[in-house]
């Protein structure tokens, strides 16, 4: 993302409040998904990070977790695919034999300079991306 969002709070101390949870956090790479891995990893909850193709990001954010003490699984795919989110799940259980939260926080846009301008699949796939993640829960 250009410019880079702050992802960090460094004056917030965890509490230990998520301790031993496991949470999936979709989009969970970049942006406000990073920014709430990296605080519910400092509450104590062990990450599992979904994403699309931004793989050094995912890397940057699994490594961040790992200085925060707390374990982190990257997974990536497209949330817009039932079947890979059947996936994630499935790897996430096998890591850590749980989840207890969802952050479904993955999301697609395409701009366009109107909204007339915007085709079908374009919009089919501006809302199965957020959406499908649920049901595969």
């Amino acid at each position: 993302m250009i410019p880079r969002p702050i992802s960090k709070n460094l004056n917030h101390i965890g509490t230990g409040k998520l301790r031993d949870k496991v949470a999936i956090i979709t989009g969970g790479d970049s942006g406000i998904g990073r920014a709430i891995a990296y605080l519910f990893a400092k509450e104590g909850a062990d990450i599992v990070i979904v994403y699309l193709h931004e793989h050094g990001d995912a890397r940057e954010t699994e490594a961040r977790i790992g200085h925060l003490g707390r374990r982190c699984l990257t997974i990536a795919g497209d949330n817009g695919d039932e079947a890979f989110c059947q996936h994630a799940v499935q790897q996430t259980l096998a890591a850590f034999d749980r989840i207890d939260i969802l952050i479904n926080n993955a999301a697609e846009q395409h701009i366009q300079k109107s909204i007339e301008q915007i085709s079908a699949e374009q919009l089919e796939r501006t809302f199965r991306t957020p959406s499908y993640t649920l049901f595969a829960t």
